[in-house]
């Protein structure tokens, strides 16, 4: 299945899915805060990934882990901004950055990146003009409440009617905002306010969001993966999260999010060279 996303500098076209290779610049992410926090280890982090296959990469200085508290604007920016700079000194790859904050917003588009990743889809005060102003592509994302207390009792009288319209009213705000539909993608925001039982039945529904637009899914290394697999800790995750991944492109994903980019190039190539050969 193609897509495409139009961004500032130009359109992303693909007739395959996308793999978005995750860079924490952070000391608290649930798989590897702490990590990547040093400047120079991030980026050094992001050009391995580059070199494993990722098609795109998202930065994020925040996390919004389950119980994970906000982080002050200055310092988002501070773990940021030099990161930004040296991968744009050293790779052309597409960047996305993970914020809901507008200024980090205004500033990581004046030094390159091209999307807009929002766990919060532009709900904070400012953040649609900010990002109309940038004209970069953005991606939406269903979460019920904040990241502190979102996985204390999630409920849902109709889960996939509430995403669906949910990002639908996100979808009608943005455009009202001057951002362009075709700039537009989507993501439901797996572990986001959610069961393991919310999250299967999104997973498998997920071809219905294909109406708003080119779909995200992050699913890599989730407690949700965890839970299903009776505890299984994070880093014993990979197998699971390579099969949400598979799932999710044949479900028709345009990017899939992840820690594990070779594996997921792999599975990836692997079942297209299986389907090449169908005919």
């Amino acid at each position: 299945m193609s897509w495409s996303l139009r961004h500032s500098r130009g359109v992303w076209v693909s007739d395959r899915p996308w793999v978005m290779g995750i860079v924490n610049v952070t000391p608290d992410s649930f798989s590897d805060g702490g990590s990547f926090l040093d400047p120079e280890a991030a980026v050094e982090h992001a050009l391995q990934l580059v070199h494993e296959g990722a098609d795109i990469l998202d930065l994020g200085a925040e996390s919004t882990r389950p119980g994970s508290s906000p982080v002050p604007v200055e310092e988002e920016l501070r773990r940021l901004i030099p990161v930004i700079k040296a991968l744009r000194r050293r790779t052309d790859i597409p960047l996305s950055v993970d914020t809901s904050q507008p200024e980090v917003m205004r500033q990581a588009a004046a030094e390159g990146v091209n999307l807009l990743n929002d766990v919060r889809a532009l709900m904070l005060p400012g953040a649609l003009e900010v990002a109309a102003e940038t004209g970069l592509a953005v991606c939406l994302m269903h979460m019920q409440g904040q990241p502190l207390h979102m996985q204390s009792n999630p409920g849902y009288g109709n889960l996939r009617q509430e995403v669906m319209s949910f990002l639908q009213g996100r979808v009608k705000a943005c455009l009202e905002t001057g951002i362009d539909q075709r700039s537009i993608c989507v993501d439901p925001g797996f572990g986001f306010g959610k069961t393991l039982q919310h999250n299967l039945e999104l997973m498998a529904h997920l071809h219905d969001l294909l109406e708003l637009g080119p779909v995200l899914v992050g699913a890599s290394r989730k407690s949700m993966l965890g839970v299903a697999l009776g505890g299984r800790p994070v880093h014993e995750r990979m197998p699971a999260g390579l099969a949400a991944a598979l799932w999710a492109a044949k479900e028709g994903a345009a990017i899939l999010r992840t820690h594990d980019v070779q594996a997921t190039c792999d599975v990836l190539r692997i079942w297209r060279l299986i389907e090449e050969h169908k005919a």
